[in-house]
C-alpha cells in the first residue's frame, strides 16, 4: 500500500510518503525535484511509520535526536543509491565536501573517482531529506553550495546539529 502524509516541521511543511512499511520520500513542499504528483497515494497520518517519523522528527528539531531509526526505500540509479548511502555515514554536526564524497565513491568503485558535479547531481536529488543528511555536503571552500529544499533550510539544519 502507499500511503502519504504531511507533516509540520519549524523549517515548513514535509510531504512523506511509504510504500508498506518503509519511508520512500521526505520532501519539502515545493523543494526541488519534488515529484509533482502524489495523488495515487492513500493519505493516512495515522500509519504507524509515520507516527514513528513525526516523533523522531520533533525530537530531532528539539537536539534530542541526532540519528533517526526508521525503515528506509529510496528509489534512484545504482549510482545514486550508492551516494545516498555514503550521506547516510556522515554524523550528525559534521559536513563533507562533494569532492570528498567523490573520494569515498572512488574507492569503493576500485578507482573509477565520479566528478564531483555528479556527485552534486545525486545528493540533489535525494528523496528523503534530513534522514538522509545531504544537508550536510557543502561545496569544496566550505560554502552552503545548493539544497533542494533551499539553502536557508540547510543553513537552519547544520545550526541545529551544531548547537545539538
Amino acid at each position: 500500500m502507499k500511503s502519504k502524509c504531511d507533516i509540520q516541521t519549524p523549517l515548513g511543511e514535509m510531504i512523506a510518503l511509504a510504500e508498506q512499511s518503509a519511508l520512500t520520500e521526505l520532501r519539502f513542499v515545493g523543494q526541488k525535484y519534488a515529484p509533482e504528483n502524489t495523488g495515487e497515494w492513500r493519505h493516512d497520518p495515522d500509519h504507524p511509520l509515520f507516527t514513528a517519523l513525526r516523533e523522531q522528527l520533533d525530537d530531532y528539531f528539539a537536539g534530542r535526536l541526532q540519528t533517526f531509526d526508521l525503515p528506509l526505500a529510496p528509489r534512484g540509479t545504482p549510482f545514486q543509491m550508492a551516494v545516498w548511502e555514503l550521506l547516510r555515514g556522515i554524523p550528525s554536526g559534521q559536513t563533507v565536501t562533494y569532492g570528498a564524497l567523490a573520494g569515498r565513491l572512488a574507492e569503493q568503485r576500485q578507482g573509477r573517482v565520479p566528478a564531483a558535479q555528479a556527485v552534486g547531481g545525486a545528493v540533489g536529488r535525494n528523496p528523503i531529506a534530513i534522514i538522509i543528511p545531504c544537508h550536510r555536503v557543502l561545496g569544496a571552500n566550505g560554502s552552503l553550495t545548493g539544497y533542494a529544499g533551499g539553502v536557508e533550510r540547510k543553513a537552519a539544519l547544520l545550526e541545529l546539529e551544531k548547537a545539538a
